[in-house]
């Protein structure tokens, strides 16, 4: 291998550096010193910095913080400017399949919707229904108290007794007429199978003893009702006959606030399919 040539020193950069030829020595003396100066106000900048200098330095730092996310946001809104057209295409048709999606859903959810208030319309229907048959039961049985327009017939013994099979007549009269409810002497409420006897002191009205004059409250057309009674060889004429007397009074209200108990068949049960 061929010996290298001998390179010169280089200066020691910590040692004095050598007056530049021309230069005067005062000169570079001062040079020298304000060097060291700047070096000492900038080490005490770092180390005790002033208030000054941290004001301007947390404005740097903010500075730089929104520039960060200034740039974040505009790559972030840049996603889709590399993507080339196929790619486009892909993600236009995801989402456009996402929202097929979520409208059939929508659709599948109203139309469930209407079914199921369909089904409580229905049901509300069914559950008034059923509710009106029960009122309507409960009037006919007599297990209700009830009012509304009818007639007050009141019987009066005068000459003879009233015959069993006169009251009897004149109450299915009635009820052919249509007859809602009807009441004999303010206590006792005639039902389906109410039953006449005759009695010491009067009649049995279903175990218990009526006594003239015979008082009964019915609901129904007034004029309807009235007939019923009336026409030829109808009650009014038979209780004549008995030698009694009638008295119709028409009343647009007529309360009627006996009951009857409720009997549990022995023997009717309900049909197939009920």
């Amino acid at each position: 291998m061929p010996d290298l040539p001998d390179l010169p020193d280089l200066p020691d950069s910590t040692a004095p550096s050598a007056p530049t030829p021309g230069t005067p020595a005062r000169e570079q003396g001062r040079e020298h010193g304000r060097g060291d100066r700047g070096r000492e106000r900038l080490r005490t900048a770092v180390v005790k910095p002033s208030r000054r200098q941290v004001v301007v330095a947390v404005l740097l730092a903010v500075l730089g913080f929104a520039f960060v996310v200034q740039v974040r946001d505009t790559k972030a809104n840049d996603t889709y400017a590399g993507l080339r057209e196929s790619e486009l295409i892909q993600v236009l048709d995801g989402l456009t399949g996402t929202a097929e999606r979520a409208r059939r859903e929508v659709d599948r959810l109203e139309t469930r919707r209407d079914e199921l208030q369909d089904e409580n319309r229905a049901r509300s229907a069914a559950l008034d229904e059923a509710a009106q048959r029960v009122r309507t039961l409960n009037i006919i049985a007599g297990l209700v108290p009830v009012s509304g327009p009818g007639l007050r017939v009141t019987i009066t013994e005068s000459t003879s007794r009233v015959a069993v099979g006169s009251l009897l007549d004149m109450v299915q009269e009635l009820r052919t007429a249509g007859a809602e409810a009807m009441e004999f002497n303010d206590e006792i409420r005639l039902g389906a199978d109410s039953s006449f006897e005759n009695a010491v002191g009067g009649i049995e009205l279903d175990d218990q003893l009526l006594e003239p004059p015979y008082v009964l409250d019915v609901i129904g057309d007034q004029h309807i009702l009235r007939t019923a009674l009336t026409f030829s060889t109808g009650p009014v004429e038979t209780f004549g006959e008995d030698g009694a007397t009638v008295d119709i009074e028409e009343l647009d209200s007529v309360e009627i606030t006996s009951v009857r108990e409720a009997t549990r068949p022995e023997y009717a049960e309900l049909g197939s399919g009920q």
